[in-house]
């Protein structure tokens, strides 16, 4: 398991058999969730959920909701200071419109995320779409594979596993078959 062909994604296994979701016992996740464009939003939860389900997560999950994408790193950053959670998913929604403000939240709403896990040492997954158009929005929020808050769960979950790894958590290893 400490070879470096773990690492390598080859695509002849699916990603959720490449970090063998199914071995994890009691990760708590926090689920931080913008109540803007719910009706975005709520697909994006079904589909994180649906992953954390796979992964084992989903009795150990709460959930957190913010009014919009700005607030989402706010709430990460005071979700992560209470070391209570392995990992956080952020899940919003953007949709460009006529004015920068939409440039100025995406920038904001990411950067906060990121600054959140490299200061806390919690992964936070970046959930927010960041589309043209409503329709684009509706195609990354449907139920499958393609569902964003789904992946963002899922990379949460594999960052939980790997700080855990790197921790030297023996239960923490990849599987490699």
């Amino acid at each position: 398991p400490s070879s470096s062909a773990s690492w390598r994604l080859s695509g002849r296994v699916s990603k959720a058999a490449k970090y063998n979701f199914g071995a994890f016992s009691r990760m708590r996740i926090a689920l931080i969730v913008s109540e803007y464009h719910a009706f975005i939003t709520d697909g994006l939860e079904a589909g994180a959920r649906a992953a954390l389900a796979e992964a084992g997560c989903d009795d150990d999950v709460e959930m957190f909701l913010t009014p919009g994408a700005f607030e989402l790193a706010q709430a990460a950053q005071r979700v992560a200071e209470t070391r209570r959670f392995a990992a956080i998913v952020c899940l919003g929604c953007l949709i460009r419109g006529e004015t920068p403000h939409f440039d100025y939240i995406a920038r904001a709403s990411a950067d906060g995320m990121m600054r959140t896990a490299q200061e806390t040492g919690v992964p936070v997954a970046f959930g927010l779409l960041t589309t043209n158009t409503v329709d684009e929005a509706v195609a990354r929020s449907i139920p499958g594979p393609a569902n964003k808050g789904r992946e963002a769960a899922m990379a949460a979950v594999a960052m939980a596993r790997l700080y855990r790894r790197l921790a030297g958590d023996a239960g923490a290893e990849w599987d490699e078959s």
